[in-house]
């Protein structure tokens, strides 16, 4: 009787142990601080700075916009720009339904610009509440505060757009522990030009390359022994999977054979006039990678990539790009 006494009173304190720390996650978590006071000033400088960072490096729009998936790269359908909706769901592999927000000016107009501040750098919405990192905010908690306040200012300019969206709900245990992965920002300054594989590393920071193209285990966690490596994988319905590239230099099954000339081209080819993203079909090889998107990237800003890119110690790891929806 003794013993069963004291198993008792010890399932009794794990029950309550359990208790306080599932508590304190949902109470106590996430604790990035409160959002700052801040009052951006626009000016023509920082208004373009912000459309570049957002069209063309961070490419908050291409999330937050209606794209064209029966079209290669799932171009941005025109007049949707920021108004959200994209629905990131069960059948891409996600834990829960995730559908990305309204930032037009109609969707923000109750955000301070530090509210907004804090959301994109922690992932923190205005009533304390976090977002799933499908919005990559580890990274951009990274960037420099002017660009993310460049950002912010680019966002109010957006044309209003009256866009509601449905709310986003995790799966358990997931709606759990989404309140341990905000962390507060960690701004770093932007790299003098002249330092090219740090200024690569900034830009490619801002441009969440990492975050597409590093493994996770099943935790969610980076495998960072393939850092770069390649091989996330991607469901696309009605496609297949699509596995991100490795981009670190190796030769084999990187890019190690690729010159700066090369790389640059690989993506300012999105960026000719005449370029029309061709219809994909059921089956066919489709990208999440928002080609039409970085191809505005300054090339400046794309060979500091390269040489960042190039720096890295090369990684063997073989990646199957595509495996199709439809068995032959």
């Amino acid at each position: 009787m003794k013993i069963l006494k004291i198993l008792g009173i010890l399932v009794a304190v794990v029950v309550l142990l359990i208790i306080v720390g599932i508590s304190y996650i949902k109470v106590g978590l996430p604790n990035v601080g409160e959002a700052p006071e801040m009052a951006i000033k626009e000016t023509p400088e920082v208004l373009a700075r912000g459309e570049y960072l957002a069209n063309h490096v961070a490419v908050c729009v291409d999330c937050h916009s209606k794209r064209d998936w029966t079209r290669f790269s799932a171009p941005l359908v025109p007049g949707t720009f920021g108004q959200g909706g994209e629905v990131f769901d069960h059948d891409f592999g996600f834990p829960g339904v995730f559908t990305s927000k309204n930032i037009t000016p109609t969707g923000v107009k109750d955000w301070t610009d530090g509210e907004l501040y804090r959301l994109i750098t922690t992932g923190v919405t205005k009533s304390g509440e976090p977002i799933f990192p499908v919005m990559p905010y580890g990274s951009y908690g990274k960037m420099a505060k002017e660009d993310i306040e460049a950002i912010i200012v680019y966002l109010r300019s957006l044309r209003p757009i009256d866009n509601k969206v449905a709310a986003s709900k995790a799966d358990f245990p997931m709606s759990l522990i989404l309140n341990t992965i905000p962390q507060p920002a960690n701004p770093q300054p932007i790299p003098d030009k002249s330092d090219q594989v740090a200024y690569g590393k900034y830009i490619m920071t801002a441009a969440a390359c990492s975050d597409c193209h590093t493994p996770q285990d099943d935790k969610g966690q980076r495998l960072m022994d393939k850092y770069m490596a390649g091989g996330f994988e991607f469901k696309l319905p009605g496609y297949g999977v699509v596995r991100s590239a490795n981009i670190t230099p190796d030769a084999a099954n990187g890019i190690g054979s690729w010159n700066e000339d090369f790389f640059v081209q690989r993506f300012k080819a999105y960026a000719d006039s005449s370029y029309v993203p061709h219809k994909v079909a059921e089956g066919e090889f489709q990208t999440v990678m928002p080609w039409m998107m970085y191809a505005g990237m300054e090339e400046e800003d794309l060979k500091a990539i390269y040489a960042y890119l190039i720096s890295l110690d090369p990684n063997p790891n073989k990646v199957e790009k595509f495996t199709s929806e439809v068995t032959m």
